[in-house]
């Protein structure tokens, strides 16, 4: 069993903010969760969240930055599992940035979900990406061009 998941979103704000939002710690923080992230290729950084023991997570969801094209495209590694160490969820995660008229599209491809326990989980990120996440990202732009006009 094998699942990939694919949004594409459009946001009335420039590639930069939208970029801004995906690479910078603080902003990370506000709309996804807490870490240790740079923008740069090989760097291993760490979001932490709430663990859930029945789901085999615990909390922290381990990256490293496999690619980085400023303002167009980035992408690294996501995994987790019950611990340190032990890892059962193997994915990829790839945002690709496409200047349009008046804003930009973002490309949001999770992909590697493998496995039945992988599967169910791809079905509950599936879901929160595209509603809470993109919604708090969503606010976070906005709220950013709010201020600076």
């Amino acid at each position: 069993m094998h699942r990939d998941l694919s949004f594409k979103w459009f946001f009335p704000h420039s590639p930069a903010a939208v970029w801004e939002c995906l690479t910078e710690q603080e902003a990370i923080a506000e709309w996804l969760m807490k870490n240790d992230f740079k923008p740069v290729v090989g760097h291993k950084f760490n979001f932490h969240t709430k663990p859930i023991p029945k789901m085999d997570f615990d909390g922290i969801i381990y990256c490293e930055v496999l690619e980085v094209v400023p303002m167009q495209r980035l992408v690294y590694t996501w995994k987790g599992g019950p611990m340190p160490g032990v890892i059962t969820l193997d994915t990829v995660l790839t945002w690709t940035l496409v200047a349009k008229e008046n804003g930009t599209e973002l490309r949001l491809e999770h992909s590697g979900f493998k496995g039945f326990k992988n599967y169910l989980s791809s079905l509950f990120m599936g879901a929160g990406w595209n509603g809470k996440i993109r919604k708090r990202l969503e606010t976070l732009l906005n709220e950013k061009a709010n201020a600076t006009t």
